[in-house]
């Protein structure tokens, strides 16, 4: 039997931890347990939300936006989690999916690579992890969304096309752009980042979506390897 929440040290509590370190220090296990709250005698919170994240093994899908799919149905499967917890959690998700949306009203237009670094420069140039993202623009080039791709700790050389293209190809998107950071400052492209960009935008093309560019934010610069590519 697994430890309840309030048994665990107050530490190692999620709302604890929250209020302490903030959500971000959070794992999204513990996200997730926060909002389904309470157990079962046979199950912690936590426990719970560690099978709910399971399930995108069972549907062969690593990223975490797997959720914004899941049905009451394919919740409430799991013991444990009744109708009220799998509504709390698709609630969650749609919030989730609505906070994505407001980019859509400013109508942003990204006509090259200086229109990504003005929109991305202050949120990555200090970042001391890797971080990749994903703009994803309609025919006209108006953005529609950006999706956090990968996180650091990840080999940016290792980045699975069918990652990249999961969004695009469900929001059936005909342009896209890779951005990502150099912690170094630095952003000259490395060979790999050569290599990943490649094989991404063949992947992307047999898919019907072009990849427009990829965009790398170092220290308030900048280059884009689709530019320096036709320069060499």
């Amino acid at each position: 039997m697994t430890l309840k929440m309030k048994e665990l040290p107050e530490s190692e509590r999620p709302y604890e931890k929250l209020e302490m370190y903030g959500a971000e220090k959070l794992s999204n296990s513990e996200l997730l347990a926060i909002i389904i709250k309470t157990g079962t005698k046979e199950e912690s919170a936590f426990g719970l939300a560690q099978k709910v994240l399971a399930l995108k093994d069972d549907i062969g899908n690593k990223e975490l936006s797997f959720l914004q799919n899941l049905s009451i149905e394919e919740l409430i499967k799991i013991k444990g989690i009744g109708k009220i917890k799998a509504i709390q959690i698709i609630a969650t998700c749609e919030l989730a999916r609505r906070m994505s949306k407001p980019i859509n009203s400013l109508k942003v237009k990204i006509n090259n690579s200086k229109d990504v670094s003005n929109l991305l420069m202050d949120e990555l140039r200090l970042e001391k992890r890797e971080l990749v993202k994903l703009l994803i623009l309609n025919s006209k080039n108006v953005l529609l969304k950006i999706v956090d791709i990968a996180l650091g700790g990840s080999n940016f050389a290792a980045l699975e096309p069918k990652i990249v293209l999961y969004e695009p190809i469900k929001m059936q998107a005909q342009k896209i752009i890779l951005v990502h950071n150099h912690p170094s400052g630095d952003p000259t492209p490395s060979k790999g980042d050569y290599l990943v960009t490649d094989r991404i935008y063949e992947c992307a093309d047999v898919m019907g979506i072009t990849l427009v560019d990829h965009v790398i934010i170092g220290d308030n610069k900048f280059q884009s390897i689709f530019k320096n590519k036709s320069e060499h």
